[in-house]
């Protein structure tokens, strides 16, 4: 996968059921999880693709065309109805106008195909069903009316006929241990930093086992009993050669042991997706572009097939960790294609039995990504193709509320928030009440997308009744916040970070509740701390939001940087500096059950990227965006942008901006003590010491200005 757009008008491409490779490849990453070899499948239901789908295409053609064909699966393929005797590897189209259609069988992978000629070939523009509703009637007629709803096909950038999408795997590369210390019978190899592949043995001979101990820390690596990773393989091999394990791990040390065996080196084969960095920052801060670096790398390791969690113990698509990816990614790769495949696999198929993932917030937040993917992308295809999905998943989320329309956990719901010793999940809980609603805002506005006008009316309306609730039910004026939950009908008189700091990136506050919040939530320390990056991210967010840079930059020095000088090479799952020594690997009862690459710990991507460079959309796909650069307490800081249209680039100091953007219109927005001058530009004040220019893509822009 790359970051192109899975749209070829002019290329053939595999094709198949929209969603449905999304599906099955999800299925078959999940479930290459073990732990100390032993299978460990997912907790929640897992679906299937279609096994039997119809393809068709209207040709209209000036002269008459080959076009060879590659199906996986069992097919009957027709030019106007008529089908094509046996299973047939060309096909003759004459000149006119005709409908080539086919139906693919495919029970162990997904039906797809790829017609290749010079105006007939297989691209999304193909439309798809998985029943085509016909009927014949005594005469064998068949039918002239049909219920069949068809839709465009699903492809990724598979462009190459002879790699079929089932063989479809992550490239590799490989690389040497940065040290290896060899002893007779045992290799004990640090590659130097967090990395993942396939351990590979160089000239591997004899007949015996092999013991490989696998550790993101050296002590994981050295405990036998009670590392997380390990394997065991019986190896019969006469001759000297190289080996390589089949199954990919992650790891930074490796200890292994020979029994009856020898080899004479070791290294790995990297698997990776080669994405391409877009978006960078760096600033007058080494450790602020250390944290940068590192959490680009965090990022990297942990976008696969799809964004998953980790890439050592659970290596599943977690809707809530990949939400997080999304945002990150919007800032340092902006491949759409990747965040559209992980909403596919997230979503399955109906009907819908389960929350995503089991857990009700992780619902949520796979609305939440549909609304940040538009925002960023513009996508109304995508919208369009998949609104009714949104529309079953939402109407599954409305059934299960109580009699006061609130969401409470039922029997099978994991009520999740946070991984947070004695957070309280029971009840009416708030932070749940205010996902939903943005949800609900989510599914009206693709409903306007879908041109589904009385859908839209009705979760706006639902939406707006619910807004009404959350604060007619949670905020307390006394404690100038929202409380945690309702317990029994009656409102309780705790309060946590998670409501608060969502409703302010939210926009649900007026601007005296925000700054109650900021003063009697976020800058409380009598609320419990959150010591978890994956909420660290959203309680940042909510400060930058709130104009606070400056604590946030101290913030992420102390947070990840506290991991960077305990000698991170990749941000963790949780840190707490409180901990110490072998203790920080701990996690779930186990001595190394914490995942030391965890996607939630590169959240800094996000922040520097949206709240210092100041970078963000105002209108769908960056039509029309804002850059609005804050320092913090940098002396100076540069960086990149990506968006649909190209790059946004900026460079602030204390004393000078200088902005470019290849396309669309945007409003540069900051403040100077004194009165700023941009040659080419007119600069409009906005009183109080703040001004505002007009940015047009293809101009640079320099502005002298003086920094508050």
């Amino acid at each position: 996968m790359t970051s192109s757009e899975a749209v070829f008008a002019q290329k053939a491409s595999w094709i198949w059921y929209p969603g449905d490779y999304e599906v099955w490849m999800s299925n078959r990453m999940q479930n290459r999880r073990t732990e100390r070899g032993s299978f460990l499948p997912p907790f929640w239901k897992l679906d299937s693709h279609y096994v039997l789908i119809d393809f068709h295409k209207d040709f209209v053609l000036d002269a008459p065309e080959t076009a060879n064909v590659y199906v996986e699966g069992q097919y009957n393929l027709k030019i106007d109805g008529k089908a094509l005797p046996g299973y047939p590897k060309k096909i003759e189209v004459p000149a006119g106008k005709h409908r080539v259609s086919l139906k693919i069988y495919n029970q162990a992978s997904v039906p797809a195909v790829f017609i290749e000629g010079k105006h007939v070939f297989t691209d999304t523009s193909w439309r798809v069903t998985y029943e085509d509703k016909e009927w014949i009637d005594a005469s064998g007629k068949t039918s002239d009316i049909s219920s069949t709803k068809y839709f465009p096909a699903g492809s990724w950038n598979f462009q190459d006929p002879k790699l079929a999408p089932s063989a479809f795997r992550l490239p590799v590369q490989e690389q040497k241990a940065a040290d290896v210390q060899k002893e007779d019978h045992h290799f004990f190899a640090d590659f130097g930093k967090e990395t993942f592949g396939y351990v590979k043995l160089h000239n591997l001979k004899g007949k015996g086992k092999i013991k490989i101990y696998y550790g993101e820390s050296k002590e994981e690596a050295l405990d036998t009993q009670k590392g997380e990773l390990a394997d065991e393989i019986e190896v019969n091999q006469p001759e000297a050669a190289d080996y390589t394990l089949e199954g990919s791990r992650a790891f930074r040390y490796v200890n292994i042991q020979f029994e009856g065996l020898s080899a004479n080196d070791v290294s790995m084969l990297y698997e990776y997706n080669p994405e391409t960095r877009r978006g960078s920052f760096k600033c007058s801060d080494e450790e602020i572009n250390k944290i940068y670096d590192v959490a680009a790398y965090t990022l990297q390791l942990n976008t696969r097939e799809f964004f998953i969690d980790g890439i050592k113990r659970d290596r599943w698509v977690w809707s809530g960790d990949a939400y997080q990816s999304y945002l990150m990614n919007y800032y340092l790769f902006f491949d759409s294609p990747e965040v559209t495949h992980t909403l596919l696999a997230l979503r399955g198929k109906d009907p819908v039995t389960s929350h995503i993932n089991t857990i009700m917030d992780y619902t949520f937040y796979w609305f939440l990504g549909i609304y940040d993917y538009y925002r960023y992308t513009g996508d109304q295809a995508f919208i369009k193709n998949h609104y009714e999905q949104m529309q079953t998943l939402m109407n599954f989320c409305l059934k299960r509320r109580d009699q006061d329309g609130l969401m409470e956990g039922l029997p099978g719901d994991w009520v999740f928030i946070d991984w947070a010793d004695g957070l309280s999940k029971q009840g009416q809980v708030s932070f749940e009440q205010l996902l939903l609603c943005r949800s609900l805002e989510t599914v009206a506005l693709c409903a306007k997308i879908a041109g589904e006008q009385a859908d839209a009316v009705t979760y706006d309306a639902q939406a707006s009744d619910l807004k009404k609730k959350l604060f007619s039910y949670y905020w307390n004026q006394d404690k100038h916040a929202f409380v945690h939950s309702r317990i029994n009908g009656k409102a309780t008189d705790n309060v946590t970070r998670y409501t608060n700091m969502f409703a302010v990136f939210f926009d649900y506050l007026n601007e005296q509740q925000r700054q109650d919040v900021k003063k009697y939530v976020l800058l409380n320390n009598q609320v419990p701390k959150i010591t978890t990056p994956y909420m660290r991210f959203y309680e940042l967010e909510a400060l930058c939001a709130l104009g606070d840079q400056a604590k946030v930059l101290k913030e992420m020095k102390d947070y990840w940087g506290g991991m960077l000088k305990l000698g991170a090479t990749s941000f963790w799952e949780e840190y707490n500096p409180a901990k110490s020594g072998a203790e920080h690997y701990a996690m779930y009862g186990r001595p190394f059950g914490k995942s030391l690459c965890h996607a939630w710990g590169a959240s800094p991507i996000y922040l520097l990227g949206k709240y210092y460079l100041g970078v963000k959309p105002e209108t769908a796909g960056y039509e029309t965006y804002r850059i609005e650069p804050v320092l913090g307490g940098l002396q100076w800081m540069e960086g990149t942008v990506p968006t649909p249209k190209g790059d946004i680039k900026v460079y602030c100091s204390k004393v000078e901006m200088k902005i470019s953007a290849a396309a669309g219109n945007g409003v540069l927005r900051f403040k100077s003590k004194s009165k700023p001058s941009c040659k080419g530009a007119i600069i409009k004040s906005l009183g109080n010491g703040k001004y505002e220019m007009a940015v047009s893509g293809g101009k640079d822009y320099q502005i002298k200005y003086s920094a508050i």
